[in-house]
């Protein structure tokens, strides 16, 4: 089975900044509670958005690099049986290849972050 190369991790306004100042984000409290960091593919963004952060504001969406977290990052059956990438251990800047602001298209669904 084939997986993307690119994950998605939404952040909080303090994650992010914690990430951009630190160079890493070892997670938030539900990440840490569970033992690794949650990400979603494209395709699952948007649901786990709606299913986790509800009306939250000032949200924030790295685009992750899956090959550069090597054997830290895991495929694993989560929600729905689906295969979610979970990666065990901190997310590093520098594996994040862009971010922005949560927004969402006319539709609902998430944006993904592009690169200049």
């Amino acid at each position: 089975m084939s997986h993307p190369t690119t994950a998605y991790k939404v952040l909080t306004a303090n994650e992010m900044a914690s990430l951009e100042r630190d160079g890493e984000f070892g997670g938030s409290a539900v990440d840490r509670e569970d033992g690794y960091i949650h990400l979603s593919t494209a395709e699952q963004l948007t649901a786990t958005v709606d299913k986790h952060y509800g009306e939250q504001v000032d949200l924030h969406v790295a685009a992750v690099d899956v090959d550069a977290q090597g054997d830290a990052l895991r495929w694993e059956q989560a929600r729905g049986g689906d295969q979610f990438p979970h990666l065990y251990g901190v997310l590093r800047l520098d594996t994040v290849v862009a971010y922005s602001p949560l927004e969402r298209d006319d539709d609902g669904a998430v944006r993904l972050p592009v690169t200049g």
